[in-house]
């Protein structure tokens, strides 16, 4: 087993795309859940989205839970407060797409969960581009 992600987006669409990215990046190797958009199909976030995300992927390495605005931590914190589940959440502070895709590779080669979180979290640091000023 590995680290499991919960990729929790205002957007469906989004948070498809950023499982799709990341568990090309894990190998399949890592269970990976999106949670994205309102119950009606609307851009938001629903509590019974992330729940039923983190049942899906529950496992005994706990779980990662990434987010793309800070207005779903409530609907994320909801979640794992009603999760009846013995295995650790975290939530990530790491942005959405750069923190998923370390933390899936992080994941796959079998880091624990803080190892994980901790990983994606230093994603913020990590340039895009290279400084031309030199």
């Amino acid at each position: 087993m590995s680290v499991s992600l919960v990729i929790v987006s205002h957007s469906a669409r989004l948070a498809e795309g950023v499982v799709e990215l990341a568990g090309q990046m894990a190998q399949g190797k890592v269970a990976i859940a999106a949670a994205g958009g309102a119950i009606d199909g609307s851009p938001g976030t629903s509590m019974d989205k992330v729940l039923a995300a983190l049942e899906q992927v529950d496992g005994p390495d706990g779980i990662l839970v990434l987010l793309d605005l800070g207005s779903a931590v409530m609907a994320a914190e909801m979640a794992i407060e009603a999760f009846v589940a013995q295995h650790r959440v975290m939530i990530s502070p790491a942005p959405l797409v750069e923190g998923a895709v370390i933390a899936a590779v992080e994941a796959s080669i079998g880091n624990s969960l803080e190892e994980v979180a901790e990983a994606a979290e230093a994603a913020h640091t990590l340039p895009k581009l290279r400084d031309k000023r030199s």
